[in-house]
């Protein structure tokens, strides 16, 4: 495989991108691997090595580029927590889609990436940003997960559900039986709201599981529940992206 780290240039700053994909003479389809709050980190680069190994051309960026060239939570000091929770509050579904937006561009650029077919795939708090790049871009996302994703059904103008009509490609919502995040009836909403409008794809539950079940950086962390996401990822991304 080949992976670097880039510095893509938007209109608000240079945003730092891990990039990834295997080696060869045909273009791969491209996955937007969106960060969670923690921060661009080893554990995400070793998540998108996984997802290229399978095929794909994986852009991991710095959703905080905007307020700091790097970021990665050190889960001991009330400090860094802190500092994460004034950096989320500077981004948001409108600011990330823009970033979508000129990561595609730039995967249009690179002969080794097929920008005509895109998934996306997001975490906590980028769960929804990945939902929302569905609807931005309808014409090449043809796949989006969301993980545990927060602020699915909120009353608020860029709330992900309003945007359900305007998804072409398939949705993957999984959501922790016990998130005092997202409760169950925020994602009970959501998945009424699919029901309710022309979007295909589904929500699971992940019972007895809770926030953060996917990543071994966290207290939450369940190896059968990792195993169970990414299955669920990849048959989502074969089935959209590859045929």
């Amino acid at each position: 495989m080949t992976e670097s780290e880039i510095f893509i240039e938007t209109t608000e700053g240079q945003m730092e991108t891990f990039v990834v994909h295997p080696d060869g003479a045909h273009p791969a389809p491209v996955v937007i691997f969106l960060m969670d709050a923690p921060g661009k980190r080893d554990l995400l680069r070793d998540m998108a090595r996984r997802l290229a190994s399978n095929g794909y051309y994986v852009m991991l960026p710095n959703l905080y580029y905007r307020t700091t060239p790097g970021f990665e939570l050190d889960f001991a000091s009330k400090k860094s927590f802190a500092q994460m929770v004034d950096l989320m509050s500077n981004i948001g579904n409108r600011a990330v889609g823009r970033d979508v937006g000129v990561m595609l561009a730039h995967a249009g650029t690179d002969a080794a990436a097929d920008a005509s077919r895109v998934g996306c795939v997001g975490y906590c708090m980028s769960g929804p940003f990945s939902i929302w790049a569905a609807a931005e871009y309808p014409d090449v996302v043809r796949a989006a997960a969301s993980f545990y994703g927060v602020r699915l059904h909120v009353e608020a103008d860029d709330s992900p559900h309003r945007r359900l009509d305007g998804i072409a490609g398939e949705l993957y919502v999984g959501a922790a039986e016990h998130d005092d995040y997202v409760p169950l009836d925020m994602v009970d909403r959501f998945e009424a709201a699919m029901q309710a409008s022309d979007v295909a794809g589904r929500v699971e539950r992940y019972w007895e599981q809770h926030h953060g079940f996917a990543f071994d950086d966290r207290p939450a962390y369940d190896k059968r529940a990792d195993d169970r996401h990414w299955a669920a990822l990849l048959d989502l991304f074969e089935r959209n992206l590859q045929r």
